[in-house]
């Protein structure tokens, strides 16, 4: 299509998108083509609007006094060596209706971002983590990656978040300055507080089906409820995890237990007021996964231990459960709550069993 209709009649043209068509295949008859990126030099001011340019545009607004907040929530596009590039749709917005809110970052339903990320490895969730907590991240970029490079490529989703704009360049490295054979590593962040400010809304909204389970699970933890905490749990899991999340490590090691171990912690937060909550901590012969300390008489210690399932010793949960439980036991975990004068009949001890998104807490 593109051959027919460039290629015989227009003398010059221009295509804009977010990922190239020069390799989607090799029998594709629209060749040569002369491409600019986000790391490209020319035309990078051609993108959006410059500083000088944004801040003239607030002086004739009479909104001068706005610079330093505008530049905090929508500068951060660079192009090329030229940086401070502002989204000019976002700008725009900001001079008609003077609000600070996120133009640019809800123009789209932003879908695609969303399952890449909702659906990626550990690594991919690790290190969006750290951007969203405004730290920086390194990886190789491929800007001549293709839609069907996506899925489980994390060097395939840095790039595709560079080149639609959710991240920034803040340095590279040279080919000159690396070994042969490797890659050059580009160091990433959010662009700026409206695209960060998407991204939490986001992950909001995937967790807003459950919101109402997590503070159902906390109650039914600190009533003893067992029936109500595995109902909770398994509505909770359902829901959330990935097979991403709970499988093999990339390494073929199995370590889905500290997901669910980070995950359950998470879900305790809200409980400092009343516990002293510690994890991984030494008591006893060994460390226990979680244990809360109760800051006063009225409320029960809590010792948590987590088990995933192995089909190799346990011919079912109940058995997962029951290990977690026997090796609190052995392994005197209590000890520390004793030693603080907690006695045996206000610590409650439980077992969490898992096999991929089934829970079952004893």
């Amino acid at each position: 299509m593109f051959n027919a209709a460039f290629n015989p009649w227009l003398e010059r043209a221009m295509m804009t998108g977010i990922t190239r068509v020069s390799k989607e295949s090799i029998f594709s008859d629209l060749n040569n083509l002369k491409v600019v990126t986000t790391t490209s030099d020319e035309y990078a001011t051609s993108f959006g609007f410059t500083e000088k340019e944004v801040f003239e545009a607030l002086e004739e607004c009479h909104l001068s006094e706005e610079r330093e907040q505008v530049k905090h929530w929508y500068d951060g596009f660079m192009f090329g060596t030229h940086s401070d590039i502002y989204n000019p749709w976002s700008i725009l917005n900001f001079l008609d209706t003077r609000r600070y809110t996120t133009y640019w970052a809800n123009t789209s339903s932003n879908s695609m971002i969303g399952k890449l990320l909702r659906e990626g490895n550990r690594q991919i969730k690790e290190k969006f983590e750290r951007l969203l907590c405004g730290e920086s991240i390194k990886s190789p970029i491929d800007e001549q990656i293709v839609y069907n490079q996506l899925d489980g490529n994390e060097r395939a989703v840095w790039s595709l978040l560079l080149a639609s704009g959710y991240l920034k360049v803040l340095s590279y490295e040279q080919y000159s300055e690396i070994p042969e054979g490797n890659q050059p590593q580009y160091e990433l962040s959010i662009t700026n507080l409206e695209v960060k400010l998407m991204f939490r809304n986001m992950i909001g909204q995937w967790f807003s089906a459950a919101e109402s389970d997590y503070n159902d699970f906390v109650k039914a933890l600190l009533l003893g409820d067992v029936d109500a905490m595995n109902e909770y749990m398994n509505r909770v899991a359902l829901l959330t995890f990935s097979s991403f999340d709970t499988g093999k490590h990339p390494s073929g090691k199995s370590e889905p237990e500290r997901f669910y171990h980070g995950f359950v912690l998470g879900l305790m937060v809200n409980l400092q007021n009343r516990y002293y909550i510690t994890s991984n901590r030494e008591s006893g012969f060994g460390r226990y996964d979680i244990m809360l300390e109760p800051k006063n008489e009225t409320d029960d210690a809590i010792i948590i231990e987590f088990k995933v399932y192995n089909s190799r010793r346990e011919q079912s949960l109940q058995d997962t459960v029951q290990h977690a439980l026997e090796q609190i036991k052995e392994k005197k975990y209590e000890t520390e709550l004793l030693d603080r004068g907690i006695s045996k009949k206000r610590i409650r001890r439980y077992g969490f069993a898992f096999c991929g998104k089934e829970v079952l807490i004893g």
